[in-house]
Formats: C-alpha cells, structure tokens, sequence
C-alpha cells in the first residue's frame, strides 16, 4: 500500500532510504540543505520540498537522516509537528533519543528512533536490519511502509533503545576489526600473505568463537563464570606471552593492550579460574 513519506537529510544513508522508497511505491517528498542533491531523485518521481516544514507537512511519516540530534532539531525547528511521525534515523546516544522524544511529543507529533544496520548499499537489500524504538503506535500504523528499507525489529517503546542495540553492536563490530587488524600485523610481520590467512584460517576460527557468545551471554545473565575450558589465569598468561611477540616481531599490540590490563586486573581481584565472561564484572 503506497504512503506519503517525506525524507529529511540526503547524504548517502537518505539517498538510498529515499530511492528505496520510491522502488517500493511510496509517495516521497524530500528536502536536504543543498537543494542539488535532490535533484536525481526527483528525477525518478520524488517531489522536492523548499523547506523541511514543508516536507513534513506532506506526509504523515517524515524520515530524518542527518549528521546529529542537534542537526535533527535544526531541522525541525518551526515545522508543524502535529499529527505527524517523526522517525529519527540519526546515529546518536540513547539520552539524545529520549530527548529528542520528549521535545518532538511536546510539540504534538509521534516519536520513532532508529537504527541502521547497514551501509548505505545494503538499504532493500537481504541482510540490512534497522531497530525501532519508541511509538509503538507509529510502528505498527507505519511498519509496512517501512518494511522495503530492511528488516524491522522493534525493542520498545523508550526512544533510547534502538541507539543503545546500534550502539552495542557497533561495539561487537569495532572488537572484531581490532582483533583482525592485530592479526593481519602480526602475518604481515612476516611478509606472509594476509588475505590467504584471513579467508582460509582466521574467518573459520572467528565464526566457531562467535557461536560461543549465546553461551556466554547466558553464564553473564547468571553471574555464573565457572569454566571447563581456559580460564583468566591461563588467558593472563596467554596475553602476556601475545604482547611480546607482537614486540619481538615488531608490531605494536596497541589495540590488545586494553584487553591485557583487564585480564591481569580480574586475576589480581581473585578471580583467575573463571572464565572469560567474567571479565564483564570489571566493565560494570
């Protein structure tokens, strides 16, 4: 069922909300601060707005996808919120987003915040989730409209959640990249070839890691670290011995660093047969 929609900010991440949409059958309405980057997507049958009040009072639904809350609220500054969705696609902090949701309700209109997990490529494509918190209201009267950008998940009705999830995940992900980049150093080191490594050894290794975390995430509900397998003393020896090889060879072990003094911090408290999991103690 087509909607009128109005996309708010047209940087790469709006752009391809906004030609998603339009690919989806919605009626679009765009507006961005310099009016030229609208101009291929009017081309392909979106309408230009000269002024971000008049793009939200085209549509009950009105996407903002800008560089910051300050920005969203510049944005908005003026326009008639009343009787109006407002969902906010703006990375930012969980406080930010419950602010923001308080002032924008105050002003009469609906609140969604979001998240998108994807780049901007991914956008209608398999694999690209967005998280929504807020209006539970506004999510089910807009859901299906929404659903061609990516799959929707839903956590709530506080504003704040959808950027605490974004946030959490992007925590798992910038993990990720150190430890790779750590890695690829070290293989480097030795002029041997990283992409070999990468595709052959340490993606499989990563993965099986990976399918641990359910486990864990179950022993950090309990508060049980109790373990059958290496525990932080083993892993504080281990991570001493990493670092001076990562020496020895010349690299530096900069992004491991973090990880050594928590280790060594959570053995010297006592607690070096636990396990792994256990180090979230210290992060509280």
């Amino acid at each position: 069922m087509s909607e009128n929609i109005a996309v708010l900010g047209l940087g790469l991440m709006g752009t391809a909300l906004a030609e998603t949409l339009l690919a989806a059958g919605h009626r679009v309405t765009v507006w961005n601060r310099s009016a030229a980057k609208a101009d291929a997507l009017v081309a392909k049958g979106a309408t230009r707005a000269a002024t971000p009040g008049e793009a939200v009072a085209a549509a009950p639904l009105a996407i903002v996808c800008v560089l910051d809350y300050q920005a969203v609220h510049e944005v908005l500054d003026g326009a008639d919120l009343a009787g109006r969705t407002v969902l906010n696609l703006t990375n930012g902090r969980p406080a930010e987003a419950r602010e923001t949701g308080e002032r924008l309700i105050g002003r009469g209109g609906d609140y969604l915040d979001g998240g998108i997990m994807a780049i901007p490529q991914m956008i209608g494509q398999p694999g690209a989730l967005i998280l929504y918190s807020g209006s539970r209201a506004a999510f089910a009267r807009h859901e299906a409209a929404l659903k061609p950008l990516a799959e929707p998940r839903y956590l709530g009705e506080d504003p704040g959640l959808a950027p605490l999830y974004d946030l959490a995940m992007l925590t798992g992900m910038y993990g990720q990249i150190a430890g790779f980049l750590e890695a690829a150093a070290l293989i480097a080191s030795e002029g041997r070839p990283v992409r070999e490594f990468t595709e052959t050894l340490l993606v499989p290794w990563l993965h099986a890691m990976a399918a641990a975390q359910p486990r864990w995430a179950e022993e950090i509900e309990k508060g049980d670290y109790a373990t059958e397998v290496s525990n932080l003393e083993v892993n504080r020896v281990g991570m001493a011995n990493l670092v001076i090889a990562f020496e020895e060879q010349g690299v530096k072990p900069d992004l491991l660093l973090p990880m050594k003094e928590i280790l060594e911090r959570r053995a010297a408290r006592g607690h070096g047969a636990e396990g792994l999991p256990g180090l979230i103690e210290e992060l509280r």
